[in-house]
């Protein structure tokens, strides 16, 4: 199929690899190659080399698979397919840069082999070579970025924005309606509205993180632009008569990711005496703001909220808003998307889906942590004008081999909504720490001041770190002491903040309405220290399942489980050593899928030495066991005061870095796992004071939220659980989040059901 010019500009997919250091001039071995063809196939089209600052072509002459396979693998890509001769993705432009290339197909990039030289060639473009790459990516190629993309004639088209020109525009929050500004060669300039259509408005909003486009009032704010016009002395009258201050035309499809991959022209082709805009005025587009970014006044439709609801794709483990693993609802069961021909216009799919604008990067290679479970999507394809993810064409994940290794994940464009400038951190070591300083409206004034550390928590630092861009919370501090704060804002501005997890800022969560902090200002004020990644802990619920039974265990082999605190307090009334405790033996398998340790929060100096057990506790509260009615009452728990954290095992190629033996280091590392067997002392739940029936078994592991992670709602396992007093039956296992759309609990739910408060 022959693509026109017109289409294969538009369609480019820019991969920028092996860039070279800046200040530094490129040597052999940092050329830049690109594939040029179908939108959804970023893994076949025409190639191009950019050479001395243009793209050219590369002949077909004795072009063969090595040569392809070369290209491929400086493309990212495993290995190549086949090759394709005589243009068939379309006749390129400009130079034709390489020909007779020759590679032994050991090269690392397709400067290194041989050829005729730069430039020296007796080609066509009707001979311009395609490739066809294996869509598996390299290990190590983490995602395709929409940062680096180019516009016309290589220039950099940095950054788009909507100038508000109605009072009411310059009201909202974020900015939704405008006249749309590009920043080219680090000048801000307007467009020609003359074309302008919906596409372009599409492509413009889902840049500003916006899923949608309505029209505007073309003939209102075309009456404006003539009042202002008929004024001399404005100064916009002046700055269109300026080439410098338009864009002359803008061509989109609709589906691009970002304004670069469009059509776009600076200014007029023929002639520097014409006007860029003849007759015409800015054009003037207006935005859809997803619900995350709605004013909070404004209420939903029914049908929207339902609609919500009922979203069978989500986003995990990522640290900001926008941000995570790609996660598909299907048979009731949530799984992960595999990575191959994963792209930018998919991505943004799942973006727009969401409720965010368009993807600014398709991450590869599991980059925002592994799922567990099943994967549902392999080789995704999508145009970009679906709806939701499920209207894409795809394969089921177990038919090409997908580990989670190869999870995908996106990073999405969100709106600017200012909380950014609202919170800031003072007197710590680095920009990662310090005292929390927010900005809040006093009697009607901005005035910077400090938070109470009054129910200060990790929720409370976790919606910090986001607000910042900084990841996630490592410490939520209570005592600053040690961190001088700006002198200005020492005073106490905020206090009792109780945030759910969820939030975009501080300013969003419950707090006091007139301030009141029981210590006042000082050395007793919020505190954070953030991190760029996080543990996240998800227990193996099939085998809590597969290994439940019961055991009537003697008190003479239950000392030392009794001196812990393991058995139920009616144990205390027995007589000693006669009889026995009835136990739901089980084990339990703790994952980190994380993408940092998980650490015990206690120093190695306040460890605690069990003599029964023979080695030192680390952490105080790992996981909770509870039995509980149908209708949430616990009626039996597990009594495990402590614990000692280890990796049992580690996947192939990983080595283990954390034992209990001798005084060592404790944690889970990334990709390792725990596993407390059923036959070790307190892997239970005492039920000899339980009557037959049918209850809920429940697993919570990090159940304060003491130790931060990336993911909270994968950490509760919850079991049914059938007991006639002689036998015990476990089935429906699964993690909190794993099988409903709308399964997770807020903190205030789940701190409720665990303290029996239903």
């Amino acid at each position: 199929m022959m693509w026109p010019p017109s289409v294969t500009f538009s369609l480019s997919l820019l991969l920028l690899l092996g860039q070279a250091p800046s200040g530094r001039p490129q040597s052999s071995g940092t050329k830049k190659l690109r594939l040029v063809g179908p939108a959804n196939r970023p893994e076949e089209g025409r190639l191009e080399v950019l050479h001395q600052g243009q793209w050219g072509t590369v002949c077909d002459d004795d072009f063969a698979l090595q040569e392809a396979t070369v290209a491929c693998r400086q493309l990212g890509f495993e290995s190549a397919l086949t090759w394709a001769h005589s243009a068939k993705y379309g006749q390129g432009e400009g130079p034709i840069w390489l020909d007779n290339v020759h590679c032994l197909g050991t090269e690392n990039t397709l400067d290194q082999c041989t050829s005729n030289g730069w430039g020296v060639s007796d080609c066509r473009h009707s001979e311009d070579v395609g490739v066809v790459c294996h869509p598996q990516r390299q290990r190590g190629y983490h995602s395709e970025k929409v940062s680096n993309a180019l516009g016309p004639q290589g220039q950099r088209l940095e950054e788009v924005r909507l100038k508000p020109i109605l009072a009411s525009a310059k009201r909202h929050s974020p900015v939704t309606e405008g006249a749309v500004e590009v920043r080219y060669e680090g000048h801000w300039r307007q467009v020609c509205d003359q074309g302008w259509t919906m596409n372009n408005s599409r492509v413009v909003c889902g840049m500003l993180g916006f899923p949608s486009q309505v029209p505007v009032n073309h003939h209102y704010y075309r009456k404006v632009w003539n009042l202002k016009m008929k004024d001399p002395k404005s100064r916009l009258n002046s700055l269109t008569k300026k080439n410098s201050f338009w864009i002359h035309r803008v061509d989109c499809l609709g589906t691009e990711p970002h304004l670069a991959k469009c059509q776009i022209q600076v200014a007029p082709g023929r002639g520097k005496l014409r006007p860029a805009c003849p007759g015409g005025m800015h054009a003037v587009v207006s935005c859809v703001p997803g619900p995350h970014f709605r004013p909070q006044k404004s209420k939903p439709r029914r049908k929207e909220s339902h609609a919500e609801q009922e979203l069978k794709v989500r986003l995990r483990s990522g640290a900001q808003v926008g941000e995570g693993r790609v996660e598909v609802l299907v048979n009731r069961q949530w799984g992960t998307v595999c990575d191959h021909r994963w792209n930018l216009i998919s991505a943004s799919v799942v973006c727009r889906q969401l409720g965010f604008g368009s993807a600014r990067e398709a991450l590869f290679g599991a980059q925002l942590g592994q799922g567990l479970g099943p994967i549902h999507l392999s080789e995704v394809r999508c145009r970009g004008y679906e709806r939701a993810l499920s209207d894409c064409l795809a394969l089921e994940g177990s038919q090409n081999g997908c580990q989670h290794t190869n999870d995908a994940a996106v990073r999405c464009n969100i709106p600017d909504m200012g909380f950014q400038n609202q919170v800031r951190l003072a007197g710590g070591r680095n920009h990662e720490e310090g005292v929390v300083e927010v900005q809040v409206e006093v009697n009607g004034v901005p005035r910077w001041g400090t938070v109470c550390s009054d129910h200060w928590g990790l929720m409370e630092a976790m919606v910090t770190c986001r607000q910042l861009g900084l990841g996630y919370a490592n410490f939520a501090i209570k005592d600053t002491w040690y961190w001088q704060g700006t002198p200005e804002a020492k005073e106490v501005v905020m206090s009792g903040v109780r945030c759910l997890g969820t939030e975009l800022a501080l300013q969003q969560c419950q707090r006091h309405g007139p301030v009141h902090c029981s210590h006042g200002p000082g050395r007793f004020s919020a505190g954070v220290a953030c991190m760029n990644t996080a543990p996240d802990l998800v227990m193996n619920a099939q085998l809590v399942q597969e290994t439940a039974y019961l055991e009537d265990r003697p008190l003479s082999m239950l000392y030392c489980a009794h001196e812990e605190n393991c058995l139920s307090k009616s144990a205390d009334l027995m007589d000693w050593p006669y009889g026995h405790r009835r136990l739901l033996r089980f084990s339990s398998q703790i994952y980190n899928l994380g993408r940092a340790d998980f650490r015990p929060k206690a120093g190695r100096h306040s460890w605690i030495w069990h003599q029964c057990h023979r080695h030192y506790h680390s952490i105080e509260v790992f996981t909770h066991y509870d039995l509980l009615t149908l209708n949430g009452s616990k009626v039996a728990e597990g009594h495990k005061a402590s614990f000692c954290l280890e990796d049992t095992n580690c996947p192939t190629g990983v080595q283990r870095r954390y034992a209990c033996a001798n005084f060592g280091e404790q944690g889970v590392a990334v990709g390792c796992w725990d596993t407390y067997r059923h036959d070790i002392d307190c892997q239970w739940v005492d039920i000899t004071d339980v009557r037959p029936g049918d209850y809920i078994f429940q697993v919570v592991v990090n159940p304060t939220n003491d130790v931060a992670e990336s993911d909270f709602s994968n950490n509760m396992v919850r079991c049914r659980c059938k007991y006639d007093g002689q036998r015990v039956w476990l089935h429906n296992c699964h993690t909190g989040d794993s099988s409903r759309p709308n399964a997770e609990l807020s903190l205030e739910q789940e701190q409720r059901l665990r303290n029996n408060l239903i």
